[in-house]
């Protein structure tokens, strides 16, 4: 039985995870593959807080370069993109395989690591970066090989997930909703890097990059997040028959790619739509293979756990057999001279507006679309049955058109909307 040592950097809650699975499970792997991962050093600036994970003697440090030059599997999980960064191009230097759940460190250097890791000759692993518990990386660089890779739907951030479920269901204003997330620990102190969308734009570069088989920089995603969603769009869209979630969209466009974050409709029967609360899915089209849905738990500790012991023990299995480098990291070449500007993409559109209840307004409105060549598909306007105010709320679905026609539409618009009510613009896709 090889037996390979196993080294942990960082020892917060997904290190304490990955330790307690590594103690627990290590013979279960070993009996599944012929190799034993074992934990032989955990390095952390914090080595006397419990962490509810009982370690062998021996084993903590606060050296994280004798981890490096120690043990023949590096485990990167202290996040962020500086110091962690440092940790993961001495590993590869020194030849040791690394594996990390850092999606904004790939997502900002991936290309640089990935060459370090190539000159090396060593594995850069990281199916923990996107989906947590999701095997999506494995899939795409294995299980759909064979596919040319169409289009991408990801619902990747369990905290904006758990938001727009709550809000939907319950019929919750946003900010309550962020409190209680918040509180419940689904969402950080400061949640900009979830609610604001970044978190799904690194994830989203990354799951582009594999796709295609080219790097893509997080500066080419095109990122809106979910703070300014009204549950009024909430109710709308569930009475027009979708739902409304933040996706990570890749697309395959006749030879460029677009790559975008945003809250964004969903037809109710899509797939996609029936995952709530904090559970991740992400939906790929292949060539050959058609639709694949992915699902599950995209954060915490025991499901992220889970993803990188499966990472250390394929980085095992390939010092066991003398095949490091197995599976390339981006080997095709460059296939998109062009990423689409936001601009330049299709889609339909769900707008709602504020306008005085006044005749002529909806012939006006629709005269100016018509202008910019948008269709409409469906309108409500629900009677203003108060009296207390001289407007009411206009909802328009639109066909498909190219983004820039909607936005100069949308300024000559802005002259009928009621000026406290700034007109709201999103996306659908019908998936």
């Amino acid at each position: 039985m090889k037996e390979y040592k196993v080294g942990i950097i960082g020892f917060g809650t997904v290190g304490a995870g990955v330790a307690e699975n590594l103690l627990a499970n290590a013979d279960v792997i070993a009996k599944r593959t012929g190799v034993r991962p074992a934990l032989f050093k955990i390095a952390d600036l914090d080595i006397t807080t419990d962490r509810g994970v009982k370690i062998p003697e021996g084993i903590l440090t606060t050296d994280a370069a004798s981890v490096i030059d120690s043990c023949d599997i590096v485990v990167e999980l202290v996040g962020g993109t500086t110091i962690a960064k440092k940790f993961i191009l001495e590993a590869l230097k020194k030849g040791k395989s690394v594996v990390t759940a850092n999606k904004a460190l790939l997502s900002h250097y991936g290309q640089e690591l990935f060459e370090a890791a190539e000159k090396s000759g060593t594995d850069l692993y990281y199916e923990a970066s996107v989906a947590g518990g999701i095997p999506i990386i494995k899939s795409l660089r294995e299980g759909l090989v064979s596919n040319r890779i169409e289009r991408i739907y990801g619902i990747m951030n369990g905290t904006c997930n758990y938001i727009l479920t709550r809000m939907e269901r319950e019929g919750a204003d946003f900010g309550p909703v962020l409190a209680d997330a918040q509180k419940l620990g689904y969402a950080e102190a400061n949640p900009s890097l979830d609610i604001d969308g970044f978190d799904t734009a690194h994830k989203t570069s990354i799951l582009a990059s594999l796709a295609f088989g080219q790097w893509f920089a997080h500066d080419d995603v095109y990122v809106e997040g979910i703070r300014d969603l009204e549950l009024s769009d909430l109710s709308y869209a569930d009475e027009l028959g979708y739902r409304i979630k933040l996706l990570g969209i890749i697309k395959n466009e006749n030879g460029a790619v677009q790559m975008r974050v945003h809250p964004t409709l969903i037809p109710k029967q899509a797939l996609l739509a029936g995952i709530s609360d904090v559970f991740n899915g992400v939906v790929v089209d292949g060539d050959t293979v058609g639709q694949t849905l992915f699902y599950g738990r995209g954060a915490g500790r025991k499901a992220t756990a889970s993803a990188v012991v499966a990472d250390i023990t394929d980085a095992a299995l390939n010092y066991a057999h003398n095949c490091r480098q197995r599976v390339p990291n981006f080997r095709e070449g460059k296939q998109f001279e062009q990423v689409l500007s936001i601009g330049n993409t299709v889609s339909r559109f769900y707008l709602r507006l504020q306008v005085k209840d006044t005749p002529g307004v909806i012939a006006s409105i629709t005269q100016i679309l018509a202008e910019r060549g948008i269709n409409i598909s469906s309108l409500i306007q629900h009677e203003n049955q108060s009296g207390k105010s001289d407007s009411v709320s206009l909802v328009i679905l639109t066909h498909p058109v190219k983004e820039r026609n909607m936005r100069t539409a949308l300024s000559e618009l802005g002259v009928l909307s009621v000026n406290s009510s700034p007109i709201k613009l999103l996306r659908i896709e019908d998936i």
